[in-house]
C-alpha cells in the first residue's frame, strides 16, 4: 500500500502526537513503522509528557521538559536520516564496531561489551561472512561477585546463540564500594574466535574502508 492509502492512520498519528505520544506508542497502535510515524509527524510540535513522579501535582522543570523535547526531536531526525538499513550498511557498521571494540591480536578475533546487541551484531557478521566453526567460538564473563553466574551464563547462551559448555571459566569481580556506578546485572561477555586467518580478514576489510577515506588536514 502506498503512502497515499495511509492518509486514515497518518492523520490519527498526527492527531496523537499532538496529544504527546511518543514515536513508538503511535507506531504500536497504528501497527505501522516508527520510521513513517516519524515522517508523518514530523512538523507537529511534541511537548513531552511529565512522570509520573508521585508527588502530587509536582511539575517538572521547563528546563527538563525542554531537554525530553530535544532528545525527542533528535530521535525524530536520526530515524529520518537513517530511514531503512541495506546489508551493505549493516556489513559496515559491524566494521566499525569491531575496528572501535574488537580485539587486534593476530590470532583471534574477540570483542568485549555489556551491550547485548552489538555482541549480536557482531557474532551473527562473523557467521554471515567468514565461515566459522561454531564449535570454536568461546564466551567468557566478567560478573562481579554476589551476582547470579547461573543466570548471566543462560541470558548471555541465549543472545549469542553459544551453548553453555563452550563459556570459559568467568572473571568474579570484587566491587569497588568508591564507584557509584551501577554493576551490571548480566555482567560484560567476551566473545572469542581464534582464527588467525578470520582476524586477518576483518582487519584487511577495516583497512579497505580506512584507505579510502578522504578527509580534510
Amino acid at each position: 500500500m502506498g503512502y497515499g492509502g495511509k492518509f486514515v492512520e497518518r492523520e490519527r498519528a498526527r492527531e496523537l502526537r499532538a496529544q504527546s505520544r511518543t514515536l513508538q506508542e503511535i507506531a504500536d497502535e497504528l501497527g505501522v513503522s516508527k520510521g513513517s510515524v516519524s515522517v508523518w509527524v514530523r512538523d507537529v510540535d511534541f511537548v513531552p509528557r511529565p512522570r509520573n513522579r508521585g508527588h502530587g501535582d509536582h511539575k517538572p522543570h521547563p528546563l527538563h521538559v525542554r531537554k525530553l523535547a530535544e532528545i525527542e526531536r533528535c530521535r525524530v531526525e536520526a530515524a529520518e536520516f537513517v530511514g531503512s538499513l541495506t546489508a551493505r550498511d549493516l556489513d559496515l557498521f559491524a566494521l566499525g564496531l569491531y575496528a572501535g571494540e574488537g580485539a587486534k591480536t593476530d590470532d583471534r578475533v574477540s570483542m568485549a561489551n555489556t551491550n547485548s546487541l552489538y555482541l549480536r551484531v557482531f557474532v551473527t557478521w562473523l557467521r554471515g561472512h567468514f565461515g566459522i566453526d561454531e564449535s570454536r567460538l568461546r564466551c567468557r564473563l566478567y560478573l562481579h561477585k554476589g551476582l547470579d553466574l547461573s543466570d548471566a551464563t543462560a541470558y548471555w547462551s541465549a543472545v549469542l546463540d553459544i551453548p553453555a559448555v563452550q563459556f570459559q571459566k568467568p572473571y568474579r569481580a570484587v566491587a569497588d564500594p568508591s564507584r557509584r556506578h551501577a554493576k551490571h546485572a548480566k555482567g560484560c561477555a567476551t566473545v572469542v574466535y581464534s582464527c588467525a586467518t578470520t582476524h586477518r580478514r576483518v582487519m584487511a576489510r577495516i583497512e579497505a574502508v580506512t584507505s579510502l577515506l578522504d578527509l580534510p588536514g
